[in-house]
């Protein structure tokens, strides 16, 4: 399959089935193929866990959900050893997260201990439990959900655990047009269950380690440091982004280039993916959060200020 097919069968399927948000169809398709892990801190009910499920469908993946709870444990995620009678020995059961697209819905009501089952599934590809270690399959891609507005009975995920999530996107409330689309086709069958798979794993896998083969010129790649040292250096940021999100960032830029067809990246492939990338990475110094700026408008203040290469 060429590569724009796949990204085009990709962008048809999730667009059939969320409707009026093209934008953030297209980032996390990037981020799919860029191989980074997804969170999505929105509102209940705006679609996230049918856009998990429409991109598992999409490319023939195993899809698997965990609501995340107070009184979950890591095992609940990992799985872990049951004892076996007849054999007299343990065997190991797998848990959720030997999927190809994992849904923690609603992370940040779990433990911190649970949490951090799954940092090194999102860091390695593996999970290592009594002493031995299981690779996940490939490709592994986590989605991850948190609810912005409920903050009673939650734990907020700390900065090491952010900095593992690629891209952090909202999907937000769809127009009214898109909404009334939304009822109409309540009268029909659900389009989740008509989705054909628009590629295999095995497609998915070549096209993210041709991604990772796009060329970055030594002028993006200095424009890219920039960025980060500004992030570093701005006042209204206590933590600035860690080389982790600049490798990140340059991974999406690699794969949003590849979705606009292009086998180079450009500073514009940078800039466009800057704000999902670095935003949830850096930490706004008190007196900047109390005046009302986000971290977003920090990113875009410092894209308009870093000089961008000709």
């Amino acid at each position: 399959m060429a590569e724009g097919d796949l990204v085009q069968g990709l962008r048809a399927n999730l667009n059939r089935v969320i409707k009026g948000k093209p934008r953030e169809v297209d980032l996390l398709i990037t981020a799919l193929l860029g191989g980074g892990n997804v969170l999505l801190t929105d509102v209940p009910g705006v679609g996230k866990t049918t856009l998990a499920k429409a991109l598992a469908a999409s490319i023939s993946g195993v899809f698997r959900r965990v609501q995340f709870t107070p009184d979950l444990l890591p095992a609940d995620v990992t799985g872990g050893s049951l004892y076996n009678p007849k054999e007299a020995s343990f065997d190991f059961r797998p848990g959720p997260v030997f999927a190809n697209v994992l849904l923690a819905d609603e992370i940040n009501r779990a433990s911190p201990r649970t949490q951090s089952a799954l940092l090194e599934a999102m860091a390695e590809g593996q999970v290592s439990i009594e002493g031995e270690t299981h690779p996940l399959p490939d490709p592994f891609w986590v989605i991850a959900t948190q609810n912005p507005v409920e903050h009673h009975g939650t734990y907020p995920l700390p900065e090491a655990q952010l900095d593992r999530f690629a891209v952090e996107l909202a999907m937000g409330y769809p127009q009214p047009e898109q909404e009334l689309e939304i009822l109409e086709a309540l009268n029909g069958p659900p389009a989740l269950t008509a989705l054909q798979p628009a590629c295999t794993l095995e497609e998915v896998a070549t096209e993210q380690a041709r991604i990772r083969q796009l060329h970055v010129s030594r002028e993006v790649r200095e424009y890219l440091v920039a960025l980060l040292t500004a992030s570093r250096e701005e006042p209204r940021l206590s933590l600035g982004v860690s080389p982790r999100g600049g490798i990140a960032l340059y991974r999406m830029a690699q794969s949003w280039a590849a979705l606009e067809g292009r086998d180079a990246v450009i500073p514009d492939d940078v800039k466009v993916m800057a704000p999902a990338t670095l935003s949830h990475r850096v930490v706004l110094e008190t007196k900047a959060r109390y005046s009302g700026v986000s971290k977003r408008d920090v990113i875009q203040d410092l894209l308009s200020q870093v000089a961008v290469p000709v």
